[in-house]
């Protein structure tokens, strides 16, 4: 059976190999692998002696056995020594121990003996074996060691093997550190020991989440769902081994403990008295946590009784003390196991009391949440509903949007169950309303896909006829949710029929707020006329009416449609005034849209450094609403590091990345792109980085925009044109609209695959292949023109702003490449273009403007381009971009060679250069392109060659110079 792989062990895996490197040296040490069950200690002891024996280190290991009261004495000795005993490699060695051996034959007759000549004994084989070679002993599970082999560890570490002049082994000894009680008899071992100098302790902490996660996925060979594993890793809590039995039941179980892990779990608590079971019982109903004087209402017993039986699962580590009077279980596993035990009647007998004493106040934080699960599991449906929509409200005040859907959604659950004289009344407090509620907290929790849902589940409950201002406002947030999701057709049909519910006049915030929601369905099926229309007429409506907000929300809209857009000064000047009357308002989401529009204005109009201070503030304001989850902060984040990465300030693109990611829903993880193009630049992005980490799901834009960047342009970068062009197709045809307008960013996709497309067409000319360069030209064409359309008119039907220009100058010049060859010119446009802020992009425009002007023969210009990017290179830790530089420069004889370098060669450098590429079985022609030189220059270069050399052929010259040394077989790569 193959071990589960070793993940987030890198750290304590290097400290006991160094151990092993100290005893091969001669010096020996000790560790002591301490960590609670199912950490992975003997996961890792098993990496360390399989590496040992890998290096050609004995390695001897014996196991402690759980035999209660009638532990066997020496028994990891006797293992040992017995494993010693079947090898007859080590019978010459045993026989010069004979109490060693007498220890084998049982305790009798090792007792004849005194303990001081067995002891001595055994440090002295142990000592023996280790002066012939390397030895690793290797300990396990000393917790349920009996008292004489704890004696023998004791004299081994403090007076035997480690402490002979001749050096001895290296020692690991694992025990469960959540086994160890306070009277358990290896405490006071374990202290004695971790005091002698060769003695270390190491501890196995639990394993991060991320870690965890990586855990996981590796053990399983199919796609596993985002949420299995999130929860998988929540309940795992850093335990390899739970993580490992929750995994091989995510098929069977719907939820609880799997068995297997809950017979593992119970042992330890059946092996308390009575009372502390029943302690332990009532202590898992309350939770995690739970306060003493909370749990002593609720167990009724005794003070005294109580606290001998809390003593006890402390004592166990089954409980921990915590601040301000608590208890919580050790791991919550342990919790589900002890919970899940209990029986029916049981369960709801103690939920029902601790539901009746937090409303009675015996805990003064007690929360509305608490008193609902506790209503709920005690089958109490009428007083659940009220503290669960109770604990909504108050998530909703504090800015908990996840936490509010969470109560709203147990709401609804309950509904039903609940007699219509025990639900709420008043405004607000109808099915439709709470279901359209819960839709907005859906949204502003990110979980833009079950807004949509419950939107449609208020739909399906609304009455029209009966209130058709209901009808419209289901209708119209139904339209704006399913615009998130990028469903517009049907956004837009829900908005139409929301705005002809409702009559415009007499003037209803209900009909503006219809009307705000049509504009941006409007604009995004491409009905601009309509959108513009409706946004002026509303726009007058909420100024007579003084909806401050929807005033706003319209201005953000108007700034897009009228003028120049969003990136114009006008256009900025009106988000700014958005963005205050917003902010005057209170409406936070209406606040965050106009801050967002505003940083991609001056994103638009070339203001990266100016951009960043918005994007701050809104990031802030949505923190402070508890919207950071939200659509457009989401998008914030993105734009951020979008810029950081833009002005190649990469290294804090990165650290904010993974400040990020530990905040982000899984349906956010897109954010984090601009991370991911700088690991793709520096050639480090892993498999399990950039796309690969996406969580499947329904269709998402953004998600299937910025995984489409990262893979178009890692084909281009590996030389694969055909991949490359079959992404950008694919992306482009994923992200059009329902009106067929292309994405903005169909520019930059076409130009990325463009790279790819004119290098193939390039080595094609070199190798005389016209037919297949001029194939691979027309696909140019056809990609040249995707660009061309999408810059001239963007999704706004206005032309793109400095980037795309900047991306479009680029596309132009690498169809050039693929058609003609190298043009400088173009490539001098395609650098003046992205002298707008973009230091890679202008470092990798650089570096083609550089081969045209080699091409070109204009090698004082080429140099300095080429020198410039190598300072690039170099500053953003490129390496990929400076071993093309490099070679560039090698190729091109463009730096000086270094001072005092001899040249033993008859040849020239340039000479040199050709009979390299000679041995390659170059052409002339193939020498000029690589090189940089014509054709017929080459043909100089070979004919010197053969002269200065005395070779009759091209063949001859690199034989003679393999001989002589002026070259050298290159290296192959083995199999």
């Amino acid at each position: 059976m193959t071990p589960p792989p070793l993940v987030g062990r890198d750290q304590e895996l290097a400290r006991l190999l160094g151990v092993l490197e100290r005893a091969r040296a001669g010096e020996a040490r000790a560790v002591l692998l301490a960590g609670d069950a199912g950490v992975g200690k003997t996961r890792v002891l098993d990496e360390v002696t399989a590496r040992a024996a890998r290096e050609g280190m004995t390695v001897l290991t014996g196991h402690c056995v759980d035999l209660g009261d009638v532990g066997l004495p020496y028994l990891p000795f006797t293992e040992v020594l017995g494993g010693l005993a079947g090898d007859p490699r080590f019978a010459p060695v045993l026989e010069r121990h004979p109490v060693v051996d007498r220890m084998l034959g049982g305790g009798a007759e090792a007792a004849r003996d005194s303990r001081l000549q067995l002891f001595e004994g055994v440090a002295g084989l142990l000592a023996e074996l280790a002066a012939t070679a390397p030895l690793l002993l290797v300990l396990e599970d000393l917790h349920w060691a009996d008292q004489s082999s704890r004696d023998l560890l004791r004299f081994l570490l403090s007076r035997g093997v480690l402490h002979r002049q001749a050096g001895g082994p290296a020692v690991l000894a694992s025990y469960r550190a959540d086994d160890l009680h306070r009277r358990h008899p290896l405490r006071p071992l374990l202290a004695e020991l971790v005091r002698l100098p060769a003695v270390e302790r190491l501890e196995l902490r639990p394993l991060a989440d991320a870690e965890v996660t990586r855990l996981v996925r590796s053990l399983e060979e199919r796609p596993l769902p985002e949420a299995t594993v999130r929860r998988i890793v929540e309940r795992a809590e850093g335990n390899a081994f739970y993580a490992e039995e929750l995994l091989a039941a995510t098929d069977t179980e719907a939820g609880g403990v799997p068995s297997g892990l809950a017979d593992v779990l119970l042992i330890r608590v059946e092996q308390l008295s009575d009372t502390a079971q029943q302690v332990l019982r009532t202590a898992a109903v309350a939770g995690r946590r739970v306060e003493h004087e909370l749990l002593r209402e609720a167990v009724g017993l005794p003070e005294v009784s109580l606290e001998s039986a809390l003593r006890e699962a402390l004592g166990r580590q089954l409980l921990v003390p915590g601040r301000d009077d608590t208890y919580s279980f050790r791991h919550a596993l342990a919790r589900e196991a002890v919970y899940a035990d209990l029986l029916p009647g049981e369960r709801a007998r103690l939920h029902g009391a601790f539901a009746r004493l937090l409303a009675e106040g015996h805990r003064r934080d007690g929360t509305a949440a608490e008193r609902a699960h506790h209503y709920r599991e005690s089958h109490d449906p009428a007083r659940a509903l009220t503290a669960s929509l109770e604990a909504a409200d108050h998530a909703r005040r504090v800015g908990a949007p996840a936490e509010e859907l969470r109560h709203l959604e147990a709401v609804l659950d309950l509904w039903p169950t609940v007699d219509p004289s025990a639900r709420p009344t008043g405004e607000g407090g109808d099915r439709v309303s709470l279901t359209l509620r819960a839709s907005s907290a859906a949204a502003h929790a990110g979980a833009a896909h079950r807004a949509v849902a419950l939107t449609r589940a208020a739909l399906a409950g609304v009455d029209q006829e009966a209130d058709s201002e209901l009808a419209a406002r289901v209708r119209y947030t139904l339209a704006g949710n399913l615009i998130t999701v990028d469903n517009l057709t049907a956004a837009y049909a829900h908005s139409s029929e929301a705005l002809a519910l409702i009559p415009a006049e007499p003037a209803t915030t209900t009909w503006v707020w219809a009307a705000a929601t049509h504009v941006l369905a409007a604009r995004q099926v491409g009905e601009r006329d309509t959108a513009l229309r409706v946004a002026r007429e509303a726009l007058a409506v909420a100024e007579r009416l003084g909806v401050t907000d929807a005033r706003a929300d319209l201005l953000i809209s108007l700034s897009i449609l009228e003028g120049g857009g969003r990136s114009s000064p006008e256009g900025r000047a009106r988000l700014r005034q958005a963005r205050d009357l917003a902010r005057s308002s209170g409406n936070a989401p209406v606040e965050l849209r106009a801050l967002y529009s505003l940083a991609v204005g001056v994103y638009e109009a070339g203001g990266l450094e100016e951009c960043l201070p918005l994007l701050t503030e809104g990031l802030d304001r949505a923190c402070r609403a508890g919207l950071l989850s939200s659509v457009y902060p989401l998008e914030m984040r993105y734009l951020r590091l979008l810029v950081l990465y833009t002005l190649g300030r990469w290294d804090e693109c990165l650290r904010v990345s993974t400040a990020d990611a530990d905040v982000l829903p899984a349906a956010g993880l897109y954010t984090s792109a601009p991370a991911w193009y700088v690991s793709l630049a520096r050639g480090e992005l892993a498999d399990d980085q950039g796309p690969g980490a996406l969580p499947e799901g329904p269709f998402d834009w953004m998600r299937t925009l910025v995984a489409g960047i990262v893979r178009t342009d890692a084909a281009a970068l590996a030389g694969d044109p055909e991949t490359a062009v079959e992404r950008m197709r694919a992306t482009v045809e994923a992200l059009t609209d329902d009106t067929g307008e292309r994405p903005d960013v169909t520019v930059r996709l076409a130009a990325l695959a463009l790279s790819a497309v004119a290098d193939r067409a390039a080595a094609l000319r070199v190798g005389g292949d016209e037919d297949g360069a001029r194939a691979w030209a027309e696909v140019a064409a056809e990609l040249v023109g995707a660009a061309r359309d999408s810059a001239a008119r963007g999704t706004d039907r206005t032309p793109q702003g400095p980037e795309g220009r900047a991306w479009l100058a680029r596309a132009e010049a690498e169809w050039l490449r693929a058609t003609t060859g190298p043009d400088p010119e173009a490539w001098r446009r395609a650098v003046a273009a992205f002298d707008y802020g973009d230091r890679y992009e202008l470092a990798r425009c650089r570096f083609r403007l550089a081969e045209a002007l080699l091409t070109a023969e204009r090698r004082a210009e080429a140099a300095v381009e080429a020198a410039a990017v190598r300072e690039t290179a170099v500053l953003l830790g490129t390496s990929p971009l400076l071993e093309r530089v490099d070679a560039l420069i090698r190729r091109g004889r463009l730096a000086d060679r270094s001072p005092g370098a001899e040249r033993t060669s008859p040849l020239t450098a340039r000479e040199q250069d050709v009979l390299g590429l000679l041995a390659r079985g170059r052409s002339n022609r193939q020498i000029g392109e690589e090189l940089f030189i014509s054709g017929k220059t080459a043909s100089v270069h070979v004919s010197n060659i053969l002269a200065k050399l005395g070779a009759a052929s091209r063949g001859e010259a690199v034989a003679i110079a393999y001989r002589e040394g002026l070259i050298t077989a290159e290296p192959t790569a083995s199999g």
